[in-house]
């Protein structure tokens, strides 16, 4: 099994692989978390296989029996006034597999519009919208194998774009050994409409390998998230600092660093840990290397690049919350509910 594993991610990677980095895509808003666990793990988890129907938009392959008849909902309390949500519903099939119908989107809110000379004659909003199907099917007791298909709508103002983007995903669960590991390759897609005619532009391509392994005697699961697996050099050149090398007259070019290697090794890395108190109550942290080298400031470092938690059921709703740190003045709230209708069924 573990064979079939890496064959599919030499093929993945081989075909994939292409030189992109995050903020020079268009439709970045796909990397927002789909939900308050996955905020609350640093912003990627791909490699727990339970019923939350959440981990099925970052990887459609851990869709399951389990998730059937699941509607799941969040709502991300983003930076200044600008919202976003996530909304899904589950459906297994017997001898067919499991499919999930999912929209996320991102409203930017409102603007006002001025004429050239300034006058206000309105406003207008702008918003982004991915609509996706995902299908998921076990190959066997330990491999299954899934895909996400998603239409992309972005406005702009008086700029339109429509794009289509595939997810592709295989995944590894051994019970015995309480341990998962899955593979992604995100958004392989193109715009079909851009924004200005004979100007296209790529999407947030991204080939993400993850891994848990939780414990029997240990109320614990850790997770690892390797990411931007198609990129290795992630390193970034501050702006800030070359203006400020310019001022002082001293040489622009940054100085290579003994741990260079290191540095870039961890921009790939995200850490992950859930605290399983009990079956209905988790508690969860993660740790984002690259959101830290990229957002802090050394004079304050604070918690960038830390997230936390909690996840827990009352009657028959699964609640969870999560707090990402992305600048000493501004983390994330996310929000999330499932239930599943069949639970209102006497």
């Amino acid at each position: 099994m573990f064979k079939k594993i890496g064959i599919l991610f030499f093929i993945f990677y081989s075909v994939f692989s292409q030189a992109q980095t995050g903020g020079s895509n268009t439709y970045e808003f796909l990397n927002i978390s789909s939900s308050a666990r996955i905020a609350a793990l640093g912003g990627a988890q791909i490699a727990v296989k339970d019923n939350d129907p959440f981990l099925a938009f970052d990887n459609p392959s851990l869709l399951n029996k389990e998730m059937d008849n699941k509607l799941a909902l969040t709502y991300i309390n983003y930076i200044s006034d600008i919202g976003s949500g996530f909304a899904s519903y589950t459906k297994s099939f017997k001898d067919i597999g499991t499919f999930s119908g999912a929209v996320k989107f991102i409203d930017y809110g409102q603007f006002t519009e001025t004429d050239n000379a300034g006058n206000e004659i309105g406003e207008f909003s702008s918003g982004e919208y991915a609509f996706v199907i995902g299908y998921a099917r076990e190959i066997d007791t330990n491999f299954s194998i899934g895909a996400n298909v998603k239409t992309i709508y972005s406005n702009f103002y008086d700029y339109n774009s429509l794009g289509v983007a595939v997810d592709l995903s295989a995944s590894y669960l051994s019970l015995n050994r309480r341990f998962t590991m899955a593979m992604v390759v995100k958004n392989v897609g193109r715009q079909i409409t851009t924004y200005n005619d004979g100007v296209e532009e790529d999407l947030p391509f991204e080939i993400q390998y993850g891994l848990s392994k939780s414990f029997e005697n240990i109320p614990i699961r850790l997770g690892l998230v390797f990411h931007n697996l198609q990129q290795w050099d992630l390193s970034y050149d501050n702006p800030n600092e070359e203006q400020e090398s310019t001022i002082l007259n001293t040489p622009a070019e940054s100085e290579e660093k003994d741990n260079a290697f290191l540095d870039n090794l961890g921009r790939h890395i995200i850490f992950n840990t859930e605290l399983l108190v009990s079956e209905n109550f988790n508690i969860r942290f993660g740790y984002n290397y690259r959101r830290r080298a990229e957002l802090r400031i050394d004079e304050e470092l604070g918690f960038v690049g830390f997230s936390w938690g909690l996840g827990f059921r009352v009657n028959k709703f699964h609640l969870s919350y999560g707090r990402s740190s992305f600048h000493q003045a501004a983390a994330v709230n996310t929000f999330s509910i499932s239930t599943r209708f069949s639970d209102f069924i006497n």
